[in-house]
């Protein structure tokens, strides 16, 4: 693979997930977090609708595999649509229970009767034969996290016929800028406790940094009100259809955005939307709340940006061993600042900017996507809320402070800034001010 720039950035040992398995599958072997996915009615309405729609042309007297059946839903709206037989591959313990509920399906499920097949094993361990259409839910946070993807690719290449079908078959990660003085703040004050030099007695402050540290380097997780983008969002597609493991395994999203406030970077915002055979399901902050949430990677340091500044950069994404990614990102304003080559930038020295100082007008981050922390609910009424109150500055005679981030439709229906290269004449005309 070719990173940013043009170099080779070859990566000879992959890490393995495999020690983290155990934990994993008995995470996914128990019922209430089966439940949790099942009630998401955004989820499981969405491939439903999919998987049902698609039927005379995907399911009908079709072989059909599932990866990663958990509770098998996938399975049995596979049968309802048309298929001739599913093997519900599932490695954890909840294949018992697929089991059962097919043992049960003459008194209970007549429909499902001899048209399932469980397979309790990873997929990986598999020799099965050769189907005409592949189901799977191996999405996690940002897309990429669990590093259930690579398993749907195992899968496609052994065992889809060829021109067979995927649901889904592709995806976007969305980056986006965005203020939050009050997530960061509440972040801060986490490190803070670790700056007293007197408790009880103690002095803690050698470990402040390391604090810091950590505490930064967490995702967020949970969902926010798009109010506080200050741009549009920048997209990276991913094709399950084409994409390699390997591709897969090392990401670089660049991304250019257009500011057209006056405010504080606090950090970047990620979500995903997936394609489902034609229907699209979104994870974004304008979208319903799905189980996935969005997540937020905070800066230990926020970046000032004036109105209408370009802002520039990358987010690197490479696999480790705990069924996630480590993420490196670097942001810098104006034009004139060049970003560095992300294959030159490791997680750990992105992370401690003392070993590697930026400078005026660049940030670098480091997080762990699998240490995730999470934030539910917001502390504000969004629907009162105008720039100022969130430190983002419009120009003096550019628009009123009824401008916010959902005028317009953006980049494929995305609700957003019509577009980013805007003017203060431009923001007068979306406001009708002439």
């Amino acid at each position: 693979m070719e990173a940013e720039g043009g170099k080779s950035d070859s990566r000879p040992v992959v890490p393995s997930a495999d020690a983290r398995d155990p934990a994993y599958f008995q995470y996914y072997a128990q019922f209430v977090h089966q439940q949790n996915m099942l009630q998401d009615t955004v989820r499981t309405s969405a491939y439903n609708a999919a998987i049902v729609g698609n039927g005379p042309t995907m399911f009908k007297d079709k072989l059909v595999m599932d990866i990663g059946a958990g509770s098998g839903i996938l399975s049995y709206f596979a049968c309802q649509a048309g298929a001739q037989k599913v093997y519900a591959v599932e490695a954890s313990d909840m294949s018992k229970k697929i089991q059962k509920l097919v043992d049960n399906a003459s008194r209970r499920n007549p429909w499902l009767k001899d048209r399932i097949e469980v397979v309790a094993d990873k997929i990986e361990n598999c020799n099965l034969a050769k189907v005409d259409t592949l189901i799977s839910e191996p999405i996690g946070v940002l897309l990429v996290h669990e590093r259930m993807i690579e398993s749907y690719l195992v899968a496609r290449d052994r065992f889809l016929k060829p021109g067979g079908a995927m649901i889904p078959s592709n995806g976007n990660i969305y980056l986006a800028p965005f203020t939050d003085a009050n997530l960061w703040t509440q972040t801060m004050a986490k490190v803070r406790f670790w700056e007293q030099s007197n408790f009880y007695g103690v002095d803690f402050s050698p470990l402040a940094q390391d604090a810091r540290d950590e505490v930064f380097g967490q995702p967020v997780v949970g969902c926010f009100d798009s109010r506080i983008l200050l741009a549009q969002p920048v997209s990276h597609f991913v094709d399950f259809m084409t994409i390699t493991i390997a591709e897969l395994q090392n990401i670089v999203i660049p991304f250019t955005w257009k500011v057209p406030f006056t405010a504080l970077i606090h950090g970047i915002a990620g979500w995903f939307d997936i394609n489902l055979g034609g229907m699209i399901l979104n994870t974004g902050p304008y979208a319903e709340r799905t189980h996935w949430q969005q997540v937020r990677f905070l800066l230990k340091e926020p970046l000032a940006v004036n109105a209408f500044e370009t802002v520039k950069g990358w987010m690197r994404l490479t696999v480790n061993m705990s069924r996630s990614y480590d993420i490196v990102a670097e942001i810098v304003t104006g034009d004139e600042t060049p970003t560095s080559d992300p294959a030159d930038i490791t997680a750990e020295g992105a992370g401690d900017e003392r070993a590697t100082p930026v400078g005026y007008g660049k940030r670098r981050g480091a997080w762990a996507l699998h240490e995730q922390t999470y934030v539910y609910g917001a502390d504000l009424d969004y629907s009162k809320v105008r720039p100022e109150f969130l430190a983002m500055y419009t120009p003096e005679n550019a628009a009123p402070p009824e401008i916010n981030m959902d005028i317009g439709m953006g980049i494929g229906g995305i609700p957003g800034l019509v577009d980013m290269d805007l003017t203060a004449a431009d923001l007068d005309a979306l406001v009708g001010r002439s």
